[in-house]
């Protein structure tokens, strides 16, 4: 029961960092952090970590094409010039020195059924080293997905507060796809690849000269190669930022759709839109330019072998030289060598991108945390809910102006504190020194006599409970939605939280109650609703440490003295902070702290300081014009009801 959450005398159990157990094993090998390697050495450890599996995809790759290789010599040097051509060349011959046809018909047989072991081999040699492959590909993916998620998770929020989120998006989805596919496929094409030297090993032992003649093209196609390489890399990266460009323009549209219908700027958004695809369309057209003058010179060259082993070949033959069906082996093996350096041009190509994505991928990776638990951070296990501001000096941006500058505050264990001021004074900054979101430039935030900056951040934000004036909720049930600091917990002190919110009734009055899934950002319900179901969430976690930051500002005038009255019942025996800027608000406070220019200018109860304190009276003179302003547009027609305009989606008036 919430009773239960709230009592402040019971001892709280120990900190525990992780209260879901995770159900998927954390990757076994991260990025390597040394900037001055190679984008691919630097990814190796995450390949290495899957060496078994991507090993032996690569060598049952080979032992397939080995098998493949041996084909030809069979069809050609074996079959036809022990099979055929003898049998063609001995009806010439009187009858009675001719072998019988039977005789060549067992020898061709037998050929057949070698070359058929062979295919079959070399296709059960296929599968089992496509299926090692793919799976060593989506496990590499899925390495870097949680590589990346886990650093964005331990990114301070000045971070966020500077990066497009479209950015971050397209480095997580489509960067990450890029390097997956060059790290896994990369090398399965070198060592199809591979096949060339095998095939020439093969050349060289029927016929030296034929050989060199056949692999003649090579070090043109070298060339070219390394020509196509120089040139696709500055295109591959732009296009991967122009996809990251597109991703924030379609990213903010969609999460700002209500502002951009607010003010009928659908036209300008797809004009903004329209000009990222033109840019992309013209990086996709240059690297389609690019490729198209490589691609058949790195592709074609390869048939160049084949008409001097027809030339040359065919020379030797006239002359006695050779059998025809070596010129049918060697036009085998250079057929089959035209694959690989098709697939080498595209190899170049992924290398390219994947070049241009791994640093893209490696900004974010190499960036650190501003915000980070220092060596030998201890957890806060007991927390009395204690905090302290000592000479607090805080700036944003380093060259920016101070927003708290030598503030100085105590909250003593239970105690209820409204910080009240005007917008810019710094109140909501104090609440997110409290959570660490953010790291005092100078002087010390204490909690319970400890430096925060000493203390583990999850132990410290797990003490912590805050409701944001706009809350976020995510896209789950409302039971999940404020079931999130406790996934465990049972419908019973669920529901206990609700109530306590004021939340309980417009949520059992909806098509699905508890199990109801909320729209995105939870938009399907009212800005009241939203913030009631907030403040369930942050009383379930029971925190020995409560802000409020205007946490009733979108809610109902007679709604919000409801929560109020639950509230004074539930905030006993916690510390709270409420960020305030209604009347009825602070009335809930023992203790009334005024901020100014990043300083505490007052301090005191709130019959003390609108006594003693000009300031103090001015500031709640402008929070009663807007509570009268609230007033009459509750006294409006159709407003007498606010749960049914909560219900309605509409916000609380």
């Amino acid at each position: 029961m919430i009773s239960d959450l709230v009592d402040s005398t019971t001892t709280p159990s120990p900190f525990e960092p992780a209260p879901e157990p995770a159900r998927y094993g954390a990757p076994r090998r991260g990025i390597d952090p040394d900037r001055t390697k190679s984008w691919m050495r630097r990814a190796l450890p995450i390949v290495a970590a899957h060496k078994v599996s991507f090993a032996t995809a690569l060598s049952v790759s080979f032992v397939s094409l080995v098998l493949q290789v041996e084909i030809p010599q069979l069809l050609g040097t074996d079959a036809l010039n022990k099979a055929v051509v003898p049998f063609v060349e001995q009806a010439s011959r009187p009858v009675a020195e001719r072998l019988p046809a039977s005789h060549f018909e067992h020898l061709l047989l037998h050929y057949v059924v070698l070359v058929l072991i062979l295919a079959v081999g070399a296709g059960i040699c296929g599968y089992i080293s496509r299926l090692f492959l793919m799976t060593t590909a989506y496990q590499i993916e899925f390495d870097l997905r949680n590589i990346i998620y886990s650093h964005l998770s331990r990114m301070s929020f000045s971070y966020y507060d500077r990066v497009q989120s479209g950015q971050l998006i397209s480095r997580a989805n489509s960067d990450i796809r890029s390097v997956q596919m060059y790290l896994t496929f990369g090398p399965s094409i070198l060592v199809q690849c591979l096949v060339a030297v095998v095939a020439f090993g093969y050349m060289l032992a029927t016929n030296v000269a034929l050989a060199f003649v056949a692999m003649c093209a090579m070090p043109f196609i070298y060339v070219a190669g390394v020509r196509m390489r120089a040139v696709l890399f500055p295109v591959s990266w732009l296009i991967q930022s122009r996809l990251a460009e597109v991703a924030t323009i379609v990213d903010e549209n969609i999460n700002g759709v209500r502002v951009v219908k607010s003010f009928a700027a659908e036209g300008q958004q797809l004009g903004q839109l329209a000009g990222a695809a033109r840019r992309l369309r013209w990086a996709y057209v240059k690297d389609a330019d690019v490729r198209a003058q490589f691609t058949p010179v790195v592709q074609n060259l390869s048939q160049l072998g084949l008409a001097l082993v027809l030339l040359f070949g065919g020379w030797l033959v006239v002359h006695d030289h050779l059998q025809v069906g070596t010129i049918l082996t060697f036009s085998f093996w250079i057929v089959m060598l035209q694959m690989p350096f098709q697939m080498l041009g595209m190899m170049i190509m992924m290398g390219q991108r994947a070049s241009a994505s791994a640093h893209r991928i490696y900004e974010i990776l190499d960036e650190p945390a501003e915000v980070a638990d220092r060596p030998g951070a201890t957890d806060l296990v007991e927390c009395r809910g204690d905090v302290r501001f000592r000479s607090v000096t805080f700036r944003y941006t380093p060259d920016g102006p101070p927003v708290l500058e030598g503030f100085d505050l105590h909250l003593p264990p239970g105690q209820t504190v409204a910080l009240v001021g005007r917008t810019g004074s710094g109140k909501s900054t104090v609440a997110r020194l409290i959570e660490r979101f953010y790291d005092a430039t100078e002087g010390t935030v204490l909690i319970d006599d400890h430096d925060a900056r000493d203390l583990t951040i999850t132990s410290l934000r797990a003490h912590v409970g805050m409701v944001l004036d706009e809350p976020f909720l995510f896209s789950v049930s409302i039971r999940d939605n404020i079931a999130y600091g406790r996934p465990d917990a049972d419908i019973t002190d669920i529901e206990a939280a609700a109530r306590a919110a004021g939340a309980d009734g417009f949520i059992r009055e909806l098509a699905h109650g508890y199990d109801t899934i909320v729209g995105e950002r939870g938009y399907t319900l009212s800005g009241g609703q939203r913030q009631r179901i907030a403040i369930a969430r942050a009383l379930l976690v029971n925190p020995p440490i409560l802000i409020l930051d205007d946490a009733t500002s979108a809610i109902d005038v007679q709604v919000e003295k409801a929560i109020h009255e639950r509230l004074e019942t539930l905030m006993a025996g916690r510390t709270t902070l409420i960020i305030a800027h209604r009347l009825s608000t602070i009335g809930l406070a023992d203790r009334v702290v005024l901020v100014e220019g990043g300083r505490v200018v007052a301090d005191g109860t709130h019959a003390e300081l609108l006594a003693t304190t000009p300031l103090y009276a001015e500031v709640l003179a402008q929070a009663a014009e807007l509570e009268a302003t609230e007033a009459e547009t509750a006294e409006a027609p159709g407003a007498g009801e606010p749960e049914a305009a909560d219900r309605r989606g509409g916000r609380d008036s």
